[in-house]
């Protein structure tokens, strides 16, 4: 569903009654509905392809994300290489320029990959047209590491609670 809106922080309470998990897919530029969607959500991921642009580019919403942390301090963060060219030193590169950062990177990567494309022309994803493909794995892989983060946070809660009432 779209909803581009500078107060999605304040709605997100009603679509997420009906999820367990909900994704956003944000713009790559700080705005209002940027700051929206930091504040909306448990966990960011912020995709980086493996290009000096890219890495400098993603000062500003690294700083954003900084600033919000001060009104959420659950909120989780971790940076996403997409669209990797394997054996390249741009794709070995990304990682150690990203270690500028305070947020670490994703075991998983994603890959430049054919498939992408192609399931993008047909309306799908790579998981309904290649479902044992490289692509898929990756996005695969990339979902559980996410919620690893997601549950391994939520695990730390409850483990406080729980200490909180002894």
């Amino acid at each position: 569903m779209g909803l581009p809106t500078d107060k999605l922080h304040r709605e997100m309470s009603a679509h997420a009654a009906n999820y367990d998990h909900l994704v956003i897919d944000a713009p790559p530029q700080v705005s209002g509905i940027a700051r929206s969607i930091i504040l909306a959500a448990d966990l960011i991921l912020i995709p980086v392809q493996p290009s000096p642009h890219d890495i400098w580019s993603a000062a500003d919403i690294v700083q954003l994300i900084e600033e919000a942390s001060n009104f959420k301090e659950n909120l989780k963060t971790a940076f996403v290489v997409n669209r990797k060219i394997t054996n390249t030193a741009l794709a070995r590169d990304v990682l150690t320029a990203l270690e500028n950062y305070p947020f670490p990177v994703l075991q998983t990567a994603v890959c430049q990959r054919v498939a992408f494309a192609e399931s993008a022309a047909l309306g799908a994803s790579v998981l309904e047209t290649e479902p044992n493909g490289p692509a898929a794995k990756e996005i695969e892989s990339l979902t559980r590491e996410a919620l690893e983060m997601m549950n391994h946070d939520e695990k730390d809660r409850t483990s406080e609670r729980h200490q909180k009432a002894r």
